[in-house]
Parts: structure tokens; sequence; C-alpha cells
């Protein structure tokens, strides 16, 4: 998925530049002329991952945008662009929220750079706030990635769901992330930011289950040589996710049912009972209706946990979220392993979303992660999916044994006359194959650029990267006026 730059300049021609310059590097490019159209722009949710911004334009100018952007919650990265690089214009634009400072005409390499820059600065942001609502016990379904019908659906029972405490159940294939609705269902409710504790009972030995949930007290068997509090205590306040809920062994289905209908439970050990306030979201990809008909799960406990279903959809199902999906994956990445790849090709987010996923959304997860470490290239392509495409990675430029190379011949300054065009409109070497003045260089190059843009300096000026009043100063030195009225 293509990064897309919201180009904010009131001029036409420095918008159409900066275009060819980021079309050539694979970004998507939106255009404003104004600050009132960009803000109009985001507000109706047009794609902008980074806004290129203008300083100086008519109405509302580049420092108002940006407070502007900033006052309506919008937190893409910003680079401004201005014509004078005065100290106060810099320190006023980081001071009003942007991310980079560059002054035009800049080099394509320069923009590229601070482009780049700005949305890796942008990611790591970003990680660092979804790591804070994670430890927090804050994940909000709007944190949920994914607007597919399915997902929509999900999304909207669960909103539902967390404004109660009624039990919930999470059903769907391994891999679809029950997990992560479950922590959405926490933060939306009014227990975010106490604990959320999760466990999987279906890898808990079994001898050590009632222990391991329940706690005991020391001395309460061999081995328990400490207090041990167990999850429902280490929950109490919070959501107590029970995943793999199917696997409890029918003894512990008893205490646990006990647990729900009394809200207190007995540690190993202990002589009374203890209270406890924890919200329950149990989780499973097995069919407890199907177990409870087979004796493996207690018909009572299985209507105590599900009283409000929530199906996970298969990630096949949600083909429309994959590309999402894949681009969080990537930005989440290249945090983690210091990469700086902007995203995936759209043929290879093409087969992507076109393959099954029997793993869902955990091997989609894993199939990026280990893309991102063997990528190269700036965008992800097929051949870093060997496994899922079928292609694989062109092979490696063949190493030549540097003792065995022919050293190549230095052409004589002769052959080098010969060679060049005779028709070059600015040569470097004179008939005798030695360097020109650069003085006598330079006169032609701005004759050349004259003639060529039809005398417009404004434009000569953008493309010999200087300024205007510099090129009229050479004018004057070289003599040309006359070549300007000539061709005016």
């Amino acid at each position: 998925m293509s990064k897309t730059v919201l180009v904010v300049d009131d001029d036409p021609t420095q918008r159409r530049l900066i275009q060819a310059v980021l079309e050539r590097e694979g970004f998507a490019v939106a255009h404003a002329e104004n600050g009132d159209e960009a803000i109009g722009r985001l507000q109706a949710g047009s794609a902008a991952d980074l806004v290129l911004l203008d300083l100086v334009m008519p109405g509302m100018t580049g420092q108002d945008t940006l407070k502007e952007m900033r006052a309506r919650g919008f937190s893409q990265p910003v680079i401004v662009v201005t014509a004078t690089g005065g100290i106060d214009t810099v320190v006023s634009a980081m001071q009003a929220g942007a991310s980079d400072f560059f002054v035009k005409p800049a080099a394509p390499e320069r923009i590229i750079v601070s482009i780049r820059n700005a949305l890796s600065m942008g990611a790591l942001k970003g990680e660092v706030e979804r790591l804070k609502k994670h430890a927090g016990g804050r994940t909000t379904f709007d944190d949920l990635i994914g607007s597919s019908p399915a997902m929509v659906m999900v999304k909207r029972l669960g909103e539902r769901a967390a404004r109660s405490s009624i039990p919930i159940l999470i059903t769907g294939e391994s891999g679809v992330g029950k997990e992560v609705i479950a922590r959405a269902v926490h933060g939306s409710s009014d227990r975010a930011g106490k604990p959320f504790v999760a466990v999987n009972c279906g890898a808990i030995p079994e001898n050590l289950v009632e222990s391991i949930l329940f706690g005991h007290e020391k001395g309460s068997f061999t081995g328990a040589t400490d207090k041990h509090l167990g999850k429902f205590q280490e929950a109490n306040g919070g959501t107590l996710f029970l995943d793999e809920v199917g696997e409890l062994p029918l003894d512990m289905q008893v205490k646990l049912l006990r647990a729900l209908q009394e809200s207190e439970i007995d540690p190993i050990g202990a002589k009374r009972s203890v209270k406890v306030d924890v919200r329950i979201v149990s989780a499973t990809n097995r069919d407890l209706s199907q177990a409870v008909a087979e004796g493996r799960f207690r018909e009572d406990l299985y209507y105590r946990l599900n009283v409000f279903p929530i199906e996970a959809p298969a990630l096949r199902e949600r083909r429309d979220d994959i590309p999402a999906l894949t681009d969080a994956f990537i930005r989440r990445f290249n945090v983690e392993e210091g990469k700086n790849v902007v995203a995936a090709s759209a043929e290879t987010l093409a087969f992507l979303s076109a393959h099954d996923w029997p793993g869902n959304v955990r091997q989609l997860e894993n199939a990026v992660y280990r893309a991102i470490v063997l990528a190269d290239a700036p965008y992800l392509q097929p051949h870093d999916f060997p496994a899922i495409s079928g292609v694989a990675a062109p092979p490696p430029e063949p190493v030549q044994d540097v003792a065995s190379q022919r050293p190549t011949p230095v052409p004589t300054a002769q052959q080098l006359v010969a060679e060049m065009p005779a028709d070059a409109p600015v040569r470097i070497l004179d008939e005798r194959g030695h360097l020109r003045k650069l003085e006598d260089i330079e006169r032609d190059l701005i004759v050349h650029a004259i003639e060529v843009y039809a005398g417009h300096m404004s434009e000569v000026a953008r493309r010999l990267g200087i300024g205007r009043s510099t090129l009229y100063r050479k004018v004057r030195e070289q003599g040309l006026e006359d070549v300007i009225a000539k061709v005016g």
C-alpha cells in the first residue's frame, strides 16, 4: 500500500515538480492549492500519510494551516517548505509541530530522505503509543485494524458488550486475534487501565491448573514454598481472559463455575474463600456445544460463559483488511528491526489478498516479519514471501575476482573528444581534450537553459538550482542580456 503525500502549495509548477520526484520513488501524491483545501481534504478522510506544506501562501499561511491541523487532531507528519530559511521561521515551524524543514528549490534526494525520515519517526511514535495502550490495558476497538463488514460487526458487538459486565465467549479459528478482541473489550469498558490477565488454559499442566488459576497457601502441598495468589486474584478489579477454555479438565470446570457464580475462589490450603471482582472473557477455537454433547465440557458452565458470543472471522473472510494489516505489520517490524521499508508493492498486496491464510492473522504477521528481515528494497516484493508466492529471490550479481579482472584502459583526450556529440549544447572539453574553464562552461549552460525554457527566468533558476537574483547577477556578469532579449 503506497504512502500518500499531500502537497500543499499555491504554485502549480512546484506541485508538479514535487509530484514527479515522489511518484518516481513509489509514493502516491495528492494536491491542495491552499490551507483551507488541505484541511478540507483531511476532514473528508482523504488519504494522507504525510503533508508537504508551503509556508507562504495566499489566505491561510502554512503556519496557520499547521496549527489548525494540530488543533483538529490531525497527527500526520508535516514537512514545511519555504523560499527563505531564516532561523525564526525554522523555530516557529518546529514549535508548531513540523517534523522537518527545507528551503526550495531542494534536491530530490533531500526531499525523499526527509519524507522517509518523517514517516519512520511517525511509525516509531505510533508503535510507542500502541505499546503504552497495550501495557496500560487501554486498547480499544478503534485500535483494531479492519473495516470489512465482518470486522465492523465484531467491533459493534464488542463495544456494546464492553459497556456491561456480561460474560463474553469469543469463538474463531486459531490465529484470528481473539486475545486482541478481548483486550479491546477490556480497554473499552469501565475497567480500562486495571489489570488484564490472559491465561492459555491449554498450555497449563493438568496438575497445576488449580494452583495457577486460584492460587495456594504456603506449605499447602509439596513444593509450595511461598504463597501464590493465582490468576483470579491477579486480575481482581480487571479482566481475566481464559483462552482455549475448552481445554480445562472437568474437575476444574466445576471450580470455575463456582467462581463465576459466587464471585469467590478457594485457594489451595486456604481456610476461607476469597472474594474477587473479575470480568470473565473466554475464547475457544473448538465447538463447545459439540464438546458438551460428548461430555467433555459441562453444560452449565457452557451456558454461563456463552452469554454474549462474538465470532472472530477468519482472515480469508475479510480479505479487504489484508492491505491495512500488512501496512500495520510493516510499521511495527520496521521499528523493531531498524528497517525502513515503505510498504508492499501493488503486486505483492494482490497475491497476499488472494492467499487463503490457513493460519489467519498470525500467519500473515509472521510472513511480513520474515519479509522485513530479508528485504533490501523500499517496497516488499513477491520474492520476499517465497513460501507463499512461490517466487524465488533474484540471484545476486556475480562477484568477479578482483585479481583476475583486467584493468579498464583509460581513454586518451583525443578519444574523449571524438566520442563527444558534435552538437552537444555544453561541451566540457576543448578540441585538444583539456577541460574548459569553469566560467566558459557555466556561460554555455546558462545560455542553453535560457533557450530551452524560452527566457522564463524563474524556471531557469529553478532548473539550475539557484536563486533568481543569483541568476540575474550571472547574466549581467557574462553579458547575456541579448540572449534573453532574443528568445523573448
